[in-house]
């Protein structure tokens, strides 16, 4: 039998903090897309405000975490890729993102064994989210 994620110490989202902790980690990962200068493409894709994108984000990581499924509640399946086909996602916004997730982990989690299982599968998501060439 294997543990219930939403309540298991071992989840990510447990391990973050709960909702509280994962609220910390996207509210500071959308502060730093508004003050790195390497995120200005990554920015520049999202609309003036980033309240809605905070919240999507915040319900996708707490499912994708182990927390409550949020994002599947009120949103469906994830989809990610084709949910953001409207925006032009090359290098630059992908690096962009990248540094604003780096720096906001970076910030908010010292538990080296969570980062060294998280990072990589973050960083795989972003580098799937590419849909144009550098560029084009």
């Amino acid at each position: 039998m294997t543990a219930d994620p939403v309540t298991s110490p071992q989840s990510p989202y447990a391990l973050l903090g709960g909702e509280e902790g994962l609220r910390r980690l996207t509210r500071r990962f959308y502060a730093l897309m508004d003050e790195l200068p390497e995120a200005a493409a990554c920015r520049a894709i999202h609309p003036e405000s980033l309240e809605q994108a905070e919240q999507r984000f915040f319900e996708y990581l707490s499912f994708w975490f182990g927390g409550p499924p949020l994002f599947l509640q009120t949103r469906g399946a994830p989809m990610l890729r084709a949910r953001h086909l409207h925006a032009p996602i090359a290098g630059p916004e992908i690096e962009g993102w990248i540094a604003c997730f780096r720096q906001a982990w970076a910030e908010q989690v010292t538990d080296a064994a969570l980062t060294d299982a998280v990072l990589p599968k973050v960083m795989a998501m972003a580098l799937h989210m590419r849909n144009r060439e550098d560029g084009a």
